[in-house]
């Protein structure tokens, strides 16, 4: 009989201990299947990476290829030919990372390649575009599109701190548009941003390129980056004054290697404004019939941007990444890489009358 209790003592303690454990492993089992699976999706995913590093990379080249089976047609194109400046300003998306400039011959030879594809109008710029030569090979560029490749359009955007009457005498009359960049009309907001030269007074000077450019018939043209430290300015009666044939006003833009991040010589994040407050700069001056306003997705992908080595600048990617130059590989290669949205272009009004010929200025 005693030997019996032991036994029904330890089947009582046994079946508590199955109770228990029974508990334990119904509260415990979901996170072993919670944890079985993410060892699972860890092993997954190092095999998945394994096998990248094993597959070749292809070239990139047919993400970059959207143009479809039409080839695009570099209807208007930016040629900055020199990253150089003379100016420092702060939200710069160009800066002076080379100091290279071709030779004349070959950037005339690039630029009847581009007329034969189809170029109407040229825009160059820089940089400082009057830095090279103190402007004699800006006006030989000048000269060669409108007197032998007879463009219809010609154009200059420049920040005029070293534009002399000397060379409206001798190359306005090759010149359509000439835009001047300028963000404020407060001295100090200018030397702030960046647009200040010693005893240049930036807003004394734009006064005195637009009675230059009336004088020799050059349409006038104003350019404005809308900042943090513009963007409460009321420009109205200024603009009203100067009276130019469009007021371009840019919302800033930052491009990765340039104004931002890595490598970049400029660090626009400081300047910066958001969509709201663009629009309602927008809204202060909506009275001006000349405003041509462009905030950052309408300016993504919509112009073609050459740079100093003649190769189209892709920005899809919020970076400037080059194709290859059009000496080497002709404009219908390189144009494929360009990233450039001709529906975006011309969406944002990027055609326009463009030549003073068919402006009818009343000089």
């Amino acid at each position: 009989m005693w030997v019996l209790v032991p036994q029904a003592l330890a089947g009582k303690l046994l079946g508590a201990f199955r109770k228990t454990l029974s508990s334990l492993w119904g509260s415990l089992a979901p996170l072993f299947l919670w944890l079985r699976a993410a060892f699972w999706l860890a092993a997954t995913d190092r095999a998945q990476r394994q096998q990248d590093r094993e597959e070749p990379k292809g070239t990139g080249e047919e993400e970059e290829d959207g143009s479809g089976d039409e080839p695009l047609t570099p209807t208007s194109v930016n040629y900055h030919f020199t990253r150089q400046c003379n100016y420092k300003c702060g939200f710069c998306f160009h800066t002076a990372k080379t100091s290279f400039v071709l030779p004349l011959e070959e950037a005339q030879r690039g630029l009847r390649l581009l007329k034969d594809a189809g170029m109407e109008k040229i825009n160059f710029s820089g940089g400082e575009p009057f830095l090279q030569d103190r402007g004699e090979y800006l006006g030989k560029l000048v000269r060669f599109c409108k007197q032998d490749l007879g463009l219809p359009s010609v154009s200059i955007v420049s920040n005029g701190s070293l534009i002399r009457e000397r060379w409206f005498v001798k190359y306005g009359q090759y010149l359509d548009i000439l835009a001047i960049s300028c963000d404020s009309f407060n001295e100090d907001v200018n030397v702030l941003i960046g647009r200040g030269q010693g005893k240049i007074n930036h807003v004394e000077n734009l006064h005195k390129l637009r009675k230059w450019c009336r004088d020799y018939r050059v349409a006038f043209k104003i350019n404005s980056v809308i900042n943090r430290f513009n963007v409460d300015e009321d420009m109205r009666a200024h603009i009203k004054e100067l009276s130019p044939v469009r007021w371009k006003v840019f919302q800033c833009l930052i491009i990765e290697g340039e104004n931002s991040g890595d490598g970049a010589l400029r660090e626009a994040e400081r300047f910066v404004i958001s969509k709201e407050e663009f629009q309602e700069f927008l809204d202060r001056h909506e009275e001006v019939s000349c405003l041509v306003p462009e905030c950052n997705d309408k300016m993504k992908d919509s112009y073609l941007i050459l740079d100093e080595y003649m190769r189209f600048l892709n920005c899809r990617k919020g970076r400037k990444d080059p194709s290859k130059s059009i000496l080497d590989v002709g404009v219908e290669e390189a144009i494929k890489f360009s990233g450039f949205d001709e529906k975006a272009f011309l969406k944002r009004g990027g055609k326009y009358v463009w030549s003073k010929a068919d402006l009818q200025l009343d000089w």
